[in-house]
């Protein structure tokens, strides 16, 4: 679950890449080679069809199709401030972000996503690992696991989030002690800032 799941993430961490690239330098756009092709599938391997099927069993078992789409709108709203602020300030930028928003909604297809992994699980998988998947998925403890498993990632993000920062305090608090010449110039500094 969570190999396809970072699939899924890297594949629109690109495609939202280019776009940001775009949006900063329009010239950029017409020249690049990614912005001369449509977005389309990638030409279909050749897998063995039982082993095909086996694998989009897996990803039907584990949700591909929903995280995939869960996965588009947490990056779409993620990705909104650093839009606005790729974009040079005025009355457009707003729709102009709206109207990107409801063009990349309506293209969006997971379907097209979980397409996509077929042909790595395939390269990375044996079938017999995939059946092994899809059997242990389909017992109680696989079941339980697939729904525990988003509860477990966010909740340990969070507590990661929060011992970094309290790490991240606590060592900036003891350069800060060590070395009273750093401290005072970055009062002075907060002083004279707007």
């Amino acid at each position: 679950m969570k190999r396809h799941t970072v699939t899924i993430l890297v594949v629109l961490l690109v495609a939202l890449g280019q776009m940001s690239i775009h949006a900063q330098n329009p010239q950029a756009a017409s020249t690049h080679p990614a912005a001369q092709q449509k977005a389309e599938p990638a030409a279909p391997t050749k897998i063995n069809p039982a082993k095909e099927a086996d694998i989009r069993k897996l990803l039907n078992i584990t949700g591909a199709k929903t995280i995939a789409t869960q996965t588009m709108d947490a990056m779409l709203k993620n990705i909104k401030p650093a839009l606005v602020g790729s974009l040079p300030p005025g009355d457009y930028r707003e729709k102009l972000i709206e109207l990107f928003f409801e063009k990349f909604h309506a293209k969006a297809n997971p379907q097209l996503l979980v397409d996509m992994v077929v042909p790595i699980y395939d390269k990375h998988l044996s079938h017999e690992e995939i059946k092994a998947l899809i059997q242990f998925y389909e017992t109680p403890l696989g079941k339980k696991t697939l729904s525990a498993l988003p509860v477990i990632a966010t909740e340990s993000r969070e507590a990661g989030e929060k011992w970094g920062a309290a790490l991240g305090q606590d060592c900036m608090r003891e350069v800060l002690a060590e070395h009273p010449d750093l401290a005072h110039a970055m009062e002075a500094a907060g002083k004279s800032a707007p």
